[in-house]
């Protein structure tokens, strides 16, 4: 199963609690082009959007940057940021509406990935940590890195 794009900074800026996996509607270029390696998940994040036709809101990743496939052909009307929608059950799409109703938490995209011929995307529900904790975060990877480098040495 391999992982086309990386969110790093989701699990250093936000503790990740519920994580789901939705598939994502896209073009035929934009497969290629994902499937190439050229997706970036920097600064995008997953929203609820009021649909038309009914009474549950639409999930969206939104500020998802995929570049136009090169191989595609001249389109003008290409938009490589624009939100694509996600497919998720009703069930969990209920439960999606509960947990953003909290206050402080939003839905984060972790990782793109590809599960047999589809492509996938996995989202979590994260709190925004302060920089206390991000402090914290770091000094435990420093010792964690330290100790491990004392055990080799002996």
């Amino acid at each position: 199963m391999p992982t086309y794009a990386y969110n790093k900074r989701a699990k250093f800026d936000y503790e990740i609690g519920q994580t789901y996996e939705a598939g994502i509607v896209l073009l035929g270029y934009e497969v290629k082009s994902i499937k190439t390696g050229h997706i970036s998940l920097k600064g995008s994040f997953v929203t609820l959007k009021n649909s038309k036709n009914k009474n549950l809101p639409e999930v969206c990743l939104t500020n998802c940057q995929i570049p136009l496939y090169k191989h595609a052909g001249k389109r003008d009307d290409y938009d490589p940021n624009h939100s694509r929608k996600l497919l998720l059950k009703s069930s969990e799409i209920r439960q999606l509406i509960g947990k953003v109703k909290e206050k402080g938490l939003t839905l984060i995209p972790i990782r793109v990935y590809n599960k047999g011929s589809l492509i996938k995307l996995e989202f979590g529900i994260g709190k925004g940590k302060r920089k206390i904790d991000k402090r914290e975060d770091i000094k435990k990877r420093e010792t964690e890195r330290k100790l491990e480098r004392l055990k080799k040495q002996y």
